[in-house]
């Protein structure tokens, strides 16, 4: 007779739960992958169909074997060995460095996030805050730009809304690619943002060994033609006016380019402006050394405070969308062209002239940009209050304002408030300011004499200043506090 085998209740637990992850590993999982493989691949060509910017086969790549090849790419290796020369650690030290780097930078690309759970967020989250609006599109340069060109949207940096506003409406341009702060770097946010296709930079890195893997990324993002999304300014603007232009990002995509290779170079210049800037108390008192020391607890509690007044306000029935947010889309600038005019080549020029070169490109996008800046309600009232030396009626304050509209069409700016209903919102615009005691009447509403707060003249400058670079330098009101 057989002998009977007695197998404890934890090792038969154990047993059954391998057998089962067996079964799961070997029948299920690989199941489950083929379904969301077809589901995403579904997806690629519907989206492909429409979008006028192709998603790339770069961009669909294993994020892994990306890694791999950035992490093995013959200048940063030869990146890694001077640095293991220079600094005498173990070439496998540095190396393993090197792919610490590379897992950071590397998105993880996955459109059906992109396009299904991406835009939705991005579509709800942007029409919730704001009266969203395209003010004006270069159609026609935008379809002329080359298929197989690399097209970078460059613009002006306002607000964090920035990267969901223009993924939201570029949408049906194309599938962006961002260079994300370490801001980003925090769990679930982290997954979704590389899932998103967005890349995460070290800004204030001055490793050369980093600065080495993140240029060559950005370089074969380019050679590749992955559209991407940069601000020249290389952060948000602290005082609301246009920043100077920094090169990095823009100096590793220019260093290697041909122009008589077979993919161009298209910069789209894109232009935001917004009634309200979430952030705007907070990017004020960023120069604030006292600030500063608050640290990343004090920033927490503050947004909390911030969302949970909101929260209130809507509970109650009282909460109102943040003015008009607004994106003009220009005309698109081949680097090709321009460096044939003026007879560059990137590739041949020594380090300083390179740069000079690209700081000219720079200035010229940021001169574009500039340009195409929407003209909204809330800046014109609180230039209007600004220069104003006595109270107004808010009769007066649209009579300012209409003739601030007149110079500025004159001057050829891009005015975002349609003239059948320009007076009401004018009357949005002031009652915003009302509301947030950036302006006080006399009667407590619109219907008195209204003025500046006094001790917020330095948030109406804030906004006032998105629109100096239009108008005369010698203007008092533009001068940052």
């Amino acid at each position: 007779m057989g002998e009977t085998v007695a197998v404890p209740v934890w090792l038969l637990a154990v047993l059954v739960a391998l057998a089962g992850w067996w079964l799961l590993d070997r029948l299920l999982v690989p199941s489950v992958r083929w379904l969301i493989r077809r589901r995403v691949d579904r997806v690629l060509d519907e989206i492909n169909q429409r979008l006028n910017i192709k998603i790339q086969p770069f961009r669909l790549t294993r994020r892994q074997a990306l890694v791999d090849l950035l992490a093995y790419d013959a200048k940063v290796v030869e990146a890694a060995h001077a640095h293991a020369a220079e600094t005498g650690q173990p070439r496998e030290v540095v190396m393993a460095e090197v792919r610490k780097y590379a897992e950071e930078i590397v998105p993880a690309f996955n459109a059906y996030v992109y396009f299904r759970i991406g835009y939705w967020l991005a579509r709800r989250v942007a029409r919730s805050l704001y009266r969203v609006r395209v003010g004006s599109v270069d159609a026609e340069g935008l379809k002329a730009i080359p298929q197989d060109a690399t097209v970078v949207f460059v613009m002006n940096h306002r607000s964090n809304m920035d990267y969901v506003l223009v993924a939201f409406l570029a949408a049906e341009q194309a599938a962006l690619s961002y260079a994300v702060g370490e801001w980003a770097r925090v769990w679930p946010l982290q997954a979704l943002i590389r899932a998103m296709g967005a890349y995460f930079i070290r800004r204030d890195s001055k490793s050369p060994l980093y600065r080495r893997v993140l240029e060559r990324y950005v370089r074969l993002a380019t050679d590749n033609g992955v559209a991407q999304a940069v601000f020249p300014e290389g952060g948000l603007s602290r005082d609301g006016s246009l920043r100077p232009p920094k090169m990095g990002l823009l100096d590793y995509m220019l260093r290697g380019f041909d122009a008589k290779g077979e993919r161009d170079i298209v910069f789209v210049p894109v232009a935001i402006n917004y009634d309200r800037v979430l952030e705007d108390r907070t990017l004020l008192l960023s120069g604030d050394p006292q600030a500063r020391r608050r640290g990343a607890a004090h920033a927490v509690k503050t947004t909390f405070a911030f969302w949970a007044g909101q929260a209130r306000l809507a509970a109650r029935g009282r909460w109102q969308p943040f003015g008009y947010a607004c994106v003009n889309f220009g005309t698109p600038l081949g680097v090709r062209a321009w460096a044939e005019a003026r007879g560059v080549d990137f590739r041949a020029l020594p380090t300083e002239a390179r740069q000079a070169r690209v700081e000219d490109l720079a200035k010229e996008l940021m001169a574009r940009i500039g340009g195409l800046v929407p003209v909204l309600p809330v800046p014109l009232i609180a230039r209007a209050l600004l220069e104003a030396e006595a109270p107004l009626s808010a009769l007066e304050i649209k009579a300012r304002v209409a003739r601030m509209i007149e110079a500025l069409e004159a001057a050829g700016a891009r005015i975002y408030i349609p003239r059948r209903t320009r007076d009401h919102a004018l009357d949005q615009g002031l009652r915003q300011l009302l509301t947030r005691r950036l302006a006080v009447s006399d009667t407590g509403d619109a219907e008195g004499l209204i003025q500046a707060a006094p001790g917020d003249r330095t948030v109406l400058r804030y906004y006032a200043n998105s629109l100096a670079h239009l108008t005369p330098a010698e203007e008092p009101a533009m001068v940052p506090a």
